[in-house]
């Protein structure tokens, strides 16, 4: 579970040229969001906490590693984080301390990394006297309770080992009376048993499963969930952190998710350029997968990124727990079902889907820095600010079509079809939004044309 892998480097930001989102479309697109202070690619399981911990975005440099740059070769382990991390600037409150950085983390962003604060954590993080965190919590004092970055506890009860869930915001989603998640409509889903505990004088939640589900298990974080404050776009308010909307999950598709956040009546922040109002995602890896190819011929994710392993020594077979990519063992996890393969060919195909993949993301992104230099165009040459309004909406729109693809860290080998279609949707909104400005634009020029010359002013007398 903790073993490293020497292929996934540490601080390997997204926004690089060789990225999922280079710049300079990264910084144009996601301003002012604090993703853009540092977004990385992941990297393994053991390091998911300290990553969070150390990431330019989250705690303004408050931590760094006692041991220097050089302690990234750290390879992988059940490391207890403080062993590692010091805290540069103890008794000050939580801000950004360095210049390039941002202090964007919260209880519920610690909370996705290690559960040891489970037992005094009350249902979604609400506010309760005898809980001793909340969604409100100090978030330095917060992070310095936990230790070790995923467990057993995420996925196994620990008093009979039998699968479970218990994020809460996962647990809601499932038993919203909508019914409306992509669960509710898979006629494969298992059962979910809710477990309403309330032995500490305050309501926790877990759910057991009737059959291990790892669509979600894995699901408790590999999914898109709101996990910040952010602003009501009906009435310009911001939404803080006492409001139960920072701790959600829609668990949608990514057609249905720009109206789920209508409906939610939250954005997560103002672009610099545009003001629309945009979302920023998480990582919708679990909803790319549901109705894929794979998905309908029953695979799933553990079946390929923790396939069945046998023990050189002992000869017995065990489920590996690794969870990392599968072209670290085609052999286990693609060539028992394409029979006809090699590895070559396997790892031939994942490249070919991810080439075409980034290929039309870069298509994406330059349609959507197009809309947005014309929007700037229009707004300088006076466009109406109700034609502005519409295009902020189709922004809105292509950005949900364009940054659910940046985010996802499964992208087209879980579902080459869904990226295709989303991805040029989002083109062609950005598209019909550029004519929406060009089409305002020349009415304006026309009419500035047309307009009588002022009469000169009246000789002095």
């Amino acid at each position: 579970m903790y073993k490293m892998n020497f292929a996934k480097t540490a601080r390997n930001e997204k926004s690089q040229l060789t990225g999922v989102s280079p710049n300079p479309a990264w910084e144009k697109l996601m301003g002012p969001h604090g993703f853009t202070k540092e977004h990385n690619m992941p990297r393994s399981h053991a390091f998911a906490l300290y990553d969070q911990l150390v990431v330019d975005r989250a705690f303004g440099g408050r931590f760094e590693n006692k041991y220097g740059w050089g302690d990234l070769a750290r390879a992988g382990g059940n490391f207890n984080i403080w062993d590692v991390l010091v805290d540069k600037y103890p008794g000050e409150p939580h801000k950004a301390f360095k210049p390039g950085t941002a202090a964007a983390a919260n209880p519920v962003c610690g909370e996705l990394q290690d559960r040891r604060p489970i037992l005094d954590w009350a249902y979604l993080g609400d506010p309760e006297p005898k809980a001793k965190w909340s969604r409100t919590s100090k978030v330095v004092d917060f992070v310095k309770d936990t230790k070790h970055s995923l467990n057993c506890i995420f996925c196994h009860d620990p008093h009979g080992a039998q699968p479970r869930i218990i994020r809460d915001g996962l647990i809601q989603a499932l038993t919203r009376p909508e019914k409306d998640t992509l669960w509710h409509k898979d006629p494969k889903a298992g059962k979910v048993d809710v477990k309403e505990l309330g032995q500490r004088g305050f309501t926790r939640k877990i759910a057991i499963l009737d059959k291990y589900d790892s669509k979600l298990q894995c699901g408790q974080c590999h999914v898109e969930y709101n996990c910040n404050p952010g602003t009501d776009p009906t009435t310009g308010k911001p939404v803080t952190m006492s409001d139960q909307r920072t701790n959600h999950f829609p668990l949608k598709n990514v057609n249905d998710l720009a109206q789920h956040y209508r409906d939610l009546k939250f954005r997560d922040f103002k672009h610099a350029i545009t003001g629309a109002m945009l979302w920023k995602a998480q990582h919708p890896d679990v909803e790319v997968y549901y109705g894929s190819v794979h998905d309908k011929e029953g695979v799933m994710c553990h079946t390929c990124h923790m396939p069945k392993e046998k023990d050189k020594k002992t000869g017995k077979t065990f489920t590996s727990h690794w969870q990392t990519s599968p072209k670290e063992y085609v052999k286990e996890a693609c060539l028992g079902c394409h029979k006809t393969w090699s590895g070559e060919q396997a790892k031939y195909t994942v490249d070919s889907l991810k080439n075409r993949y980034q290929g039309k993301l870069r298509k994406s992104e330059y349609w959507l820095t197009r809309m947005i230099d014309k929007f700037e165009e229009a707004k300088n040459l006076g466009v109406d600010e109700a034609t502005l309004n519409v295009v902020r909406e189709k922004h809105y729109e292509a950005h949900v079509h364009w940054e659910f693809w940046t985010a996802s860290t499964a992208r087209t080998p879980h579902n080459p079809k869904l990226a295709d279609e989303s991805i040029n949707k989002g083109m062609v909104i950005s598209q019909d939004a550029i004519k929406i400005l060009d089409d305002a634009m020349a009415k304006k020029r026309t009419l500035a044309v047309a307009a009588p010359a002022p009469a000169p002013a009246a000789a002095p007398k």
